[in-house]
């Protein structure tokens, strides 16, 4: 099923991994950033809510 890369499939290949671990870091990155902010706003909410 893998197409022939020939002299340049350990290039393709790696640079397929690269990018998938480059993704992978970006999204998990915003996903962590995206809880830190929401504990914050909840934070921030139950303060104003107790005034």
């Amino acid at each position: 099923m893998m197409p022939d890369l020939g002299n340049y499939s350990t290039t393709v290949i790696s640079a397929y991994v690269i990018s998938l671990i480059v993704i992978t870091c970006f999204v998990i990155l915003t996903l962590v950033k995206s809880n830190k902010v929401k504990k914050k706003l909840q934070e921030a909410m139950h303060k104003i809510q107790k005034k």
